[in-house]
């Protein structure tokens, strides 16, 4: 696999989230998990993104053109974070939007080895993904080939589609069907597959990061909070209901403005991230030299340090 000038990203909800939203793909986002008992607490869930040390394993997995599931190849490097994404997208009932909407009618009869050449060659997918690149101008290349003893960690999706539990990873021939479920016990069937998977590595393999895609909490609690506010504008409701629909809207209100206040702090991370400080940096050593300030500052630090 090459990998073009499509660079690498950071695994983070924040940054996912909006590379969905640029997308426009609109009312997700992603939730990292830390334990799979949250699951049950965010639903619905329409996908989970699991990151691992990629181990080399024998091709699994058979081509079914009955299944009509979504799977694409992965034919190109650092792409397999917005294809795992893409492969809960493109296989569940949530509204696309133009371009993904498009992408996918446009690729609907090809083979999984040409979805992942045309997810490769899309001018649009690929620069909503590079948008989230870290500004770096000391990392020249990110194109360069693996060596041997080098980490390489991979990216794949697990989701309901059809009743079944499928496992969609990019390096396999074909998609993963982990046997029936429901829209409603997916996530039940899928917490063994995810701890057998980790159970494969040594007690001191721990980076592993799994991630949800979710419907926006936003969204979720404002109309939570509208069918609430109905509730208590009806005139058959008692005191006692309206006292404990009272304290449920209070509660939804602490939980809308802690949401609203999590996407504003992975706003300006997201900024951050794009934002090359070395300029700045320099520029500031430059004038506190230039105003003698630069001995007395690193003075007054060693000091600190002592």
């Amino acid at each position: 696999m090459e990998s073009g000038n499509w660079t690498l990203i950071e695994s983070d909800p924040g940054v996912f989230t909006e590379l969905i939203e640029g997308f426009g793909v609109p009312n997700c986002q992603v939730e990292e998990i830390f334990d799979l008992e949250q699951l049950d607490d965010i639903k619905p869930v329409y996908g989970l993104i699991f990151l691992f040390k990629y181990q080399r394993t024998p091709p699994t997995g058979t081509l079914d053109p009955s299944e009509s599931v979504f799977f694409a190849q992965q034919v190109i490097n650092n792409a397999c974070a917005t294809q795992a994404i893409l492969s809960i997208l493109m296989n569940s009932p949530i509204e696309l939007g133009p371009m993904l909407s498009e992408f996918k009618t446009f690729t609907s009869e090809f083979p999984p080895d040409l979805k992942g050449l045309a997810i490769s060659n899309s001018d649009q997918i690929r620069t909503v993904h590079n948008s989230f690149a870290r500004a770096d101008p000391f990392i020249l290349d990110q194109s360069h080939q693996q060596d041997d003893d080098e980490d390489v960690f991979h990216f794949i999706s697990y989701l309901h589609i059809h009743g079944c539990l499928y496992e969609l990873d990019g390096l396999q021939p074909a998609p993963i069907n982990h046997g029936p479920c429901t829209e409603g016990t997916w996530t039940d069937a899928v917490k063994p597959i995810i701890q057998s998977r980790i159970a494969r590595y040594s007690s001191q393999e721990i980076r592993f990061n799994l991630m949800a895609l979710i419907k926006s909490r936003t969204q979720v609690y404002q109309q939570q909070l509208e069918t609430i506010q109905e509730q208590l504008d009806s005139a058959d409701v008692d005191s006692e209901v309206k006292e404990l629909l009272g304290a449920e809207r209070h509660d939804l209100e602490a939980r809308l403005q802690s949401e609203t206040a999590k996407r504003s702090r992975w706003r300006k991370e997201n900024e951050r991230r794009r934002f090359n400080y070395i300029g700045f940096t320099f520029g500031l050593i430059e004038e506190l030299a230039k105003s003698n300030r630069l001995g007395e500052i690193l003075g007054r630090q060693t000091k600190e340090a002592i």
